[in-house]
């Protein structure tokens, strides 16, 4: 299992969550990662994921 770093931001850059979260790979960081931010209302929110290399799986402002 690797890990991931989540955070969600308020449009004034207010830090709203972050989290660590781990998942096997990339790719299913990436698809369990959309539906556990759906699922914590925070989709349109300024969010991202990064793995522990520092490298972007999912991004959205």
């Amino acid at each position: 299992m690797k890990t991931y770093k989540f955070t969600a931001f308020e449009p004034t850059g207010k830090l709203i969550v972050e989290e660590t979260w781990t998942f096997e790979n990339d790719e299913e960081a990436k698809k369990k990662g959309e539906a556990a931010i759906e699922e914590k209302g925070l989709l349109e929110k300024t969010h991202r994921l990064v793995n522990s290399a520092g490298k972007l799986v999912l991004f959205h402002v």
